[in-house]
């Protein structure tokens, strides 16, 4: 047979073999080979760029004409950065929802083979949609949460490493940022409160909302694709495409609708488990391998960095891109507190959107991604926000002797709004909810929003 011949029957026969090995399904060892941040950086040279979820950017719209690689170094045309807005209140099912008119020839390449729903349905461009490497799902959500006690937690958490905070009634849970770094979701009921608690590693944004939604329970999961580098997440009901930063529905059956936000903070465990000695802890028994402890994001949050995975808008000029914000939002009116202003002042009281509002800061919480062990973080701090308005009274707080005092009784507060010592001991602040981020995820978002400043 001719030599040349065989060479091309070779090669037909190859292709064909990764072709069905492409194809076929992944066991869970194969998927947790692809998605682990680990086994991503042992395949890599180095790189002064962090080790993400997402290590290569592939747009999700057609590149014909360079490499995604190349086409993500290059400034992108400045998008339509305003957020859907929901046509109904947070938590009201919308249907029916007309795609605008410019978007109406989008569509959605790469991706109706993954997800059921009707893409054709989108409030937002797909050209301002990245995916981030691993599939649908690639990340694992947490659908089976286990819990442990304080004590057993603290045989693995650190005083300052952060956990976000959920408390519904008395059911106080802790979930530590060491974990759901590697998973980004957990569908979990407090109080009997379907809950689903999420993080974006790349936004730094510790979100919870309520799954019921539409007189049922919604499940979620990751796409695996990014929006403004912000997590877009999917219910398992509908496959609607949500984000996260924002909570609405930006493809699918429920574009229009608004997920309910929840009060979720980003405090240090010691802080947790001072406030909540019976409370529950996420444990480390998800049912995955995962090296739990180590920041495969280590550096990211550096202020003098770029955010990674991010096309859109330049907002620099009014803060840096990584500067920590905690951001509130209130009927419409949209506020950013930066940390570093934060840290000098440590209390604000404030008026949001004709609600009467009070933001604390206290040093003593750890980054989640600065060191490559995430209990080694720098301290950053953490900032919660409540009501000023207690039992009909307007409380006016401030910053004494370095602890939180109001004015109207002398009661000191700590900095998850309990009162510990004076009149009010034992009262606890009604939580506003504020939401972690980035300043250029806030911004991207919520252009119109205004910064606070201490002048």
């Amino acid at each position: 047979m001719d030599r040349r011949l065989i060479i091309a029957i070779a090669a037909v026969v190859v292709v064909g073999i990764i072709v069905i090995l492409l194809a076929r399904p992944r066991s869970d060892d194969d998927a947790t080979a692809a998605q682990d941040p680990a086994v991503v950086a042992a395949t890599q040279t180095e790189s002064p760029a962090p080790l993400t979820d997402a290590p290569t950017v592939i747009p999700s719209e057609p590149a014909d004409e360079e490499p995604a690689e190349l086409a993500a170094e290059q400034p992108a045309p400045a998008p339509d950065t305003s957020s859907p807005t929901a046509v109904a209140p947070a938590g009201v099912p919308v249907t029916g929802f007309e795609t605008p008119p410019e978007l109406q020839d989008e569509s959605a390449p790469g991706i109706t083979g993954e997800f059921t729903t009707d893409f054709s349905v989108h409030s937002v461009s797909y050209k301002d949609v990245l995916t981030g490497g691993p599939p649908k799902d690639g990340i694992p959500a947490i659908d089976d949460p286990n819990f442990i006690s304080i004590s057993e937690a603290d045989e693995w958490l650190s005083p300052t490493e952060p956990v976000v905070l959920v408390k519904i009634g008395d059911d106080a849970r802790a979930y530590p940022l060491q974990v759901l770094t590697w998973h980004e979701i957990v569908n979990d009921t407090v109080d009997g409160q379907p809950v689903v608690v999420t993080f974006c590693p790349l936004c730094n944004t510790a979100i919870a909302f309520n799954r019921e939604f539409d007189g049922q329970v919604l499940d979620f999961g990751t796409t695996g694709r990014l929006r403004f580098s912000n997590l877009i997440m999917y219910d398992r009901q509908t496959e609607t495409w949500w984000q996260q930063a924002s909570g609405d529905a930006i493809a699918g059956h429920y574009t229009g609708s608004q997920l309910e936000f929840l009060p979720a903070a980003i405090v240090s465990w010691a802080d947790f488990k001072t406030a909540n000695p019976d409370g529950l802890v996420l444990s480390r028994e998800t049912g995955f391998r995962r090296d739990y402890g180590r920041n495969p994001y280590a550096g990211y949050d550096d202020i003098n960095s770029s955010p990674f995975l991010f096309r859109g808008p330049d907002n620099t000029d009014r803060l840096p891109a990584m500067e920590r914000v905690l951001t509130i939002e209130l009927n419409g009116d949209g506020v950013a507190y930066p940390y570093s202003t934060l840290t000098e002042v440590g209390v604000v009281n404030d008026e949001i959107g004709g609600e009467l509002v009070a933001v604390f800061w206290e040093s003593g919480t750890a980054s989640a991604l600065d060191a490559s062990a995430l209990a080694q973080g720098r301290d950053v701090g953490t900032a919660n926000s409540f009501s000023r308005e207690l039992d009909g009274q307007v409380l006016t707080f401030s910053l004494q002797d370095g602890r939180i005092v109001d004015d109207q009784t002398g009661t000191v507060w700590d900095v998850l709004g309990q009162g510990r010592e004076g009149e009010l001991a034992g009262s606890q602040l009604e939580p506003v909810v504020g939401v972690n981020h980035f300043w250029f995820s806030w911004a991207a978002f919520k252009p119109e929003t205004r910064i606070w400043r201490s002048s």
